[in-house]
This record gives C-alpha cells, structure tokens and sequence, in this order.
C-alpha cells in the first residue's frame, strides 16, 4: 500500500510546478505572515487578527459583488461610486435626533433597515442597468461600467449637496446604527459575523443553485450556454442585480465603519475588490472562480496593507508590492488558460 510519502515523492516537475501555481496565494499569505513576524512578533495575536478580519469584512462584501461579474468574462468600474451613493445615502437617513447638522432636519428617526433597503434598491437600480447594457447591447463591460461610473458621480453628488447644510461631510451617526455595525456579539465583531453570513449565502448561490451553474456556464462560454437553454441576458441581468445588492450592503456598513460619509467615498474601493478576485483565481478568461478565493484575496491585501503599518513600513511600498502581486496574478491566470487551450 502506497503511504503519501511515496505519492509526494512520484510527482513530476510539473505536477509540482502546478500545485505551487494553484496555491501561489496561500504560500504568498505565509510569507508575508512570516516576514513581518520575525520583524514583529506581536503581530501574532488574537487582537491583531481581529482586526485585519474587521478591516477585510466590508472589502469582502464587495469584491463577492464584482466577482460574478468577472466570472461572467466582464468588469465593473462603477462598483465605488455606487458603494459612496449607498453610504451617503445611509447616512443621510441614520443621523442621530440631536445632531446639529442633520441632512434632514426634520425628519424622524427611521428602523435600521430602512436606509439598508434605499441603499440596496439604489444600487441594485444602477447595477441592473449596466447588466441589461452589457447583455443588450453587446457593449464591453469596461466601457459600459465607466459610463455609469461617471454618471453615479454626478447624480451622487447632485444628492450630496442637496442636504440642509450643503455639500459636507455626514457625520452624527445613529448610535443605533454604529452599534449594529461596529459592536460585537459574544465577542465577535459585527461586521466579521455579517461578512460570514453573506460568505455562506454567496458559496450556497454559485455552487448549489441553478442560478450559479448558469453563471459559470455563461462565463465559460456565452454560445454554449445559450445553445444548452441557458438565458444568457437574465442570467447576466441577474448577476450584475446580486453586485448591486452587495454594494448597497457594503456602502451601508461602510459609512457606519468610517464615521462618515461624502461624494467621495468608495472612490478606488473598485480596483480593491477586482484586485483581490484576480488575485483570488477568479479569472477574466471566464466561468473560473471560487468563493474561497475571493476570501484568500482579499485577506492577503488586508495582511499586506495591515502587516506593513504594523511593522512601520512606508505605504508607499503598499502599492508597489500590490501592483507586483496583480501583475503575477495574471501572469499565472494567463498560464494556466493558455496550458487549457
């Protein structure tokens, strides 16, 4: 009987090569758990984790959105400014009674999940447009998605500046509403525990439902798809309605996790999330990614960014290192398509 020993030991070079391509991401969250550790030993600590989990939770939410739209061979550039619309949009609706600076000064205090609701329905409203666009009209999801991200600017700003006190920042939260967001049940942070829940709900969508096997049979071929009986156009409307409902729910805890909200916000929060997916195996050839990896990604961006302030390094140093693991990432994902063809 063969032990593992003699089963690692018959691998060829390129079986190796392949398990060190497939499981880059992990062997890369190692290393530079282990850099910054023999830099900084208290970097190992339960504090420390909790907080990079805390810091990655929304980051998550957000890059679930994105990757069924990379998963559908497509991109979505609109994805920050729709997060800002939701949170200002949060905020606006959740400023404590007594605040003096009230974007509504007149208006009463609501349930909690009613600005959720807006803020859902707002994005959902924008996103299934760049979903219908991009499965009507044929048009590159780049392009499409650029648009509406110029125009979510301005209708957002239109808005940002039609509160009583003018264009400034919101602030003067719902206490309500920082304590759902930022407070902790049976010592687990909130945020994390809502990040959990939609991690679930996102695994049981892609890999347990008709809905999921559609997506990836459309992201792996669009003809085949359709000659198999799949409705490619409701299946990508269908997709692009799910990022908006994950941007609306990441823009509302946002707010809530900054303190604040403006034009501004969610401003590059797109070229995070997409970062972390490609970074997390999911593939811009198409119909490849997992719930997993956008976990893995994202967390080894949070690891980076958090380890490196940790340890005192520049941020500068942040970007290039990111830029360096991106540009690899494609590499390899391009590797692997080609080894395919």
């Amino acid at each position: 009987m063969s032990t593992l020993g003699d089963k690692l030991f018959r691998k060829t070079k390129e079986e190796w090569m392949d398990l060190l391509i497939n499981n880059a991401i992990y062997i890369v969250i190692f290393l530079i758990i282990m850099i910054v550790v023999i830099k900084e030993p208290s970097f190992i600590s339960i504090p420390v984790f909790r907080n990079i989990l805390t810091q990655s939770s929304v980051r998550l939410i957000l890059a679930f959105g994105v990757a069924g739209i990379i998963i559908l061979q497509g991109t979505d550039l609109s994805l920050g400014r729709s997060v800002g619309f939701a949170a200002v949009i949060s905020a606006s609706l959740l400023q404590r009674p007594d605040y003096a600076s009230r974007f509504y000064p007149d208006m009463v205090q609501l349930p909690l999940f009613v600005p959720l609701l807006a803020a859902i329905v707002v994005c959902v409203f924008f996103s299934a447009i760049n979903g219908w666009v991009v499965a009507t009209f044929k048009i590159h999801p780049f392009l499409a998605t650029m648009g509406m991200m110029i125009t979510l600017y301005g209708i957002l700003s239109i808005y940002f500046a039609s509160g009583a006190p003018g264009p400034q920042p919101i602030g003067g939260h719902d206490n309500r509403y920082v304590e759902l967001v930022t407070g902790q049940t049976l010592g687990v942070p909130n945020l994390v525990l809502i990040a959990a829940i939609v991690s679930v709900f996102v695994w049981v969508l892609w890999n347990k439902t008709t809905f999921g096997k559609n997506m990836y049979a459309v992201g792996g071929n669009p003809e085949a798809a359709n000659v198999s009986g799949v409705n490619v156009t409701r299946t990508t409307i269908l997709v692009y309605v799910l990022a908006g409902v994950m941007y609306g729910i990441g823009g509302y805890l946002e707010a809530a996790r900054i303190g604040s909200a403006n034009n501004g916000t969610g401003f590059g929060y797109e070229l995070d999330a997409i970062a972390a997916c490609v970074v997390g195996g999911i593939s811009f050839s198409g119909g490849i990614g997992k719930v997993s990896g956008a976990i893995a990604g994202v967390l080894m961006f949070t690891i980076i960014a958090y380890g490196m302030t940790f340890v005192g390094l520049d941020q500068y140093y942040q970007y290039i290192i990111k830029g360096i693991l991106i540009v690899a990432a494609v590499s390899l994902d391009a590797k692997k398509y080609l080894k395919k063809v």
